[in-house]
């Protein structure tokens, strides 16, 4: 399998949920294949923000050599699974998707822990340290929920 996660900037929430699903994908064994994009070109070519590495290194989790870079259509050929990070980036995939085939593989992240309610990542940066535990916490519960769904059947 290979995963997609996608966020605006690629700098916060992305590369946390890219971490904390390699993490728990190495814990099993897999040898499936997680990446992480945005659509803010702002940050193209940034390391992720210093606050999500420090919650992440936390945990031994290191995504300091993930640079940014930018969703792009041919993500939909590339990935099995696309998992956005907000209603926002949910349109922004929409209106970049050539069918209805590239729409299947795209959801919202936390829907894969609360079908069907749509609930959103909060994005922290703009906050202090403690809005990037929260993420952590969310993408951490849906990683887990990753793995049991499409890692374990």
């Amino acid at each position: 399998m290979k995963y997609l996660m996608v966020c605006h900037g690629n700098i916060c929430r992305s590369p946390m949920a890219m971490g904390l699903l390699r993490r728990k994908l190495e814990q099993i064994g897999s040898d499936s294949v997680v990446d992480s994009c945005g659509f803010e070109p702002y940050h193209i070519g940034d390391a992720p923000d210093k606050r999500a590495q420090k919650v992440l290194m936390k945990k031994d989790i290191d995504v300091s050599d993930h640079r940014a870079r930018l969703f792009t259509e041919e993500d939909f050929d590339e990935f099995d699974h696309i998992f956005v990070m907000d209603r926002k980036n949910f349109t922004d995939i929409k209106a970049r998707a050539r069918n209805e085939e590239d729409m299947k593989k795209v959801q919202l992240l936390l829907d894969v822990v609360y079908p069907g309610e749509h609930l959103e990542v909060p994005d922290p940066y703009y906050g202090l340290e403690e809005g990037f535990r929260t993420t952590y916490a969310h993408v951490s519960g849906a990683a887990e929920a990753i793995v049991d769904i499409y890692e374990k059947k």
